[in-house]
């Protein structure tokens, strides 16, 4: 063994070096022992897993690589057969270094290990080997929303899991595992409605006309105590133009907006006191045309049952948009209506034609609450992104949002 002290500066080079023979020659020539080729370091390093005789590892522990007395570890890097990386830690000394995140079970691993000895001189060793199957059939299936297609840019992604998960770190692995990537590109997370539920959203609206592209990597993951990650199928959904209608409740006047411009003032009426339309940010549920609205499930003392028109829904609880022609004296002057917003029935054609599901139905300066963010629809543009950055397991902690269950207005029935 070699008593001469290492060239330090050389350390830093190789730790630049991710793949095999990257970038060593540039540390040195003619003589440097970074200019030779890496030896093989089969004997200098040891896994804690099986490399031959067709044993599988465990998935349930972590994946360990340790050098011995003569040599010290650069870098590992381990990958899965379908691309995903296993992050972790290599100690302060290079003489050890463990996973960090979960294998997957049923997968084929490869590891690079670059090493260096007493003298600095690079050495890489290569592994490949097989995890095992869990020993446990709990599973955790995705299944993701809405059904493919065309959305406005108000249009949240959710997320159902089959199994409820609870605890912080379990969160954290399903929520790090859940990808979202939109082009053009926008900031986005994850937030926890409830055990079972996830929403994501931008920071701001999605880009108009993008492409949102949604995929689960949890298949095979260990996220528990016998909980693994099950299947999900990929989700891919397309906007269009930015189309944002808000309504001025105390001026009954709704202006329509078509990327950030004015296309068309409506007159409109809205709820009249103890019936007043929720204030807030809705997104649209359905276009939903003819339906039948009865005051029956509310006990109002003026029962009415009416047959309505370019109905587009905005709440689960029966709050529309919808042409209202026997309200066209008020509209533009009075609340009259029993929470929804009405217009007369030229006006509800072209917005019922104009607006789609997924767009933006904002309500201001109205005398009712602001609609809760789950539980009646998509309410989630009502909380700020401090507020949604704070129910993700990775950007603020796994504080559950509270999920409000708002009295029924309407009760709809299709005719």
């Amino acid at each position: 063994m070699s008593t001469s002290p290492r060239n330090r500066t050389v350390v830093s080079c190789t730790l630049l070096v991710v793949s095999l023979g990257a970038g060593v020659t540039a540390c040195g020539s003619g003589g440097h022992p970074l200019s030779n080729r890496p030896y093989d370091a089969a004997d200098q390093i040891s896994f804690n897993t099986s490399t031959g005789g067709g044993e599988k590892a465990d998935p349930d522990k972590p994946l360990e690589v340790t050098a011995d007395d003569d040599g010290r570890i650069t870098d590992v890097t381990a990958v899965d057969a379908a691309g995903r990386y296993v992050a972790g830690e290599l100690s302060a000394d290079g003489g050890r270094w463990h996973s960090t995140s979960p294998l997957a079970a049923n997968a084929r691993y490869t590891v690079r290990v670059s090493t260096e000895d007493d003298d600095g001189a690079p050495g890489r060793e290569t592994l490949t080997f097989h995890t095992g199957r869990p020993v446990t059939k709990k599973r955790l299936d995705v299944t993701f929303g809405p059904e493919a297609g065309r959305y406005g840019v108000g249009q949240p992604v959710t997320a159902d899991l089959s199994v409820p998960v609870k605890d912080k770190e379990s969160r954290a692995i399903v929520e790090r595992a859940l990808k979202v990537d939109s082009l053009p590109s926008a900031e986005g997370a994850w937030h926890w409605v409830d055990d079972k539920k996830l929403h994501y959203r931008p920071k701001e609206y999605w880009p108009a006309n993008a492409t949102i592209q949604v995929r689960s990597n949890l298949e095979g993951i260990k996220i528990g105590d016998r909980l693994w990650g099950g299947t999900a199928k990929p989700l891919r959904l397309t906007t269009g133009d930015k189309i944002v209608a808000v309504t001025d409740a105390a001026a009954h006047h709704m202006k329509v907006y078509k990327n950030d411009q004015v296309i068309k003032e409506i007159p409109v009426t809205t709820g009249m006191p103890g019936y007043d339309t929720r204030n807030g940010v809705k997104v649209v549920l359905a276009k939903e045309g003819t339906v039948r609205m009865t005051s029956a499930s509310i006990g109002a003392a003026d029962f009415y049952d009416l047959t309505v028109h370019h109905s587009v829904r905005v709440t689960n609880s029966g709050e529309y948009v919808h042409a209202a022609p026997w309200s066209t004296g008020s509209q533009g002057y009075a609340n009259v209506s029993h929470g929804c917003t009405g217009m007369s029935s030229g006006n509800a054609q072209w917005f019922y034609d104009t607006i789609n599901e997924g767009d933006i139905v904002q309500v201001v300066n109205s005398g009712g609450d602001t609609m809760a963010p789950f539980g009646n629809g998509f309410g989630d543009w009502n909380l700020d992104w401090k507020k949604w950055s704070e129910g993700s397991a990775l950007l603020g902690g796994t504080k559950q949002a509270p999920v409000h269950t708002e009295k029924a207005r309407l009760r709809p029935e299709s005719v």
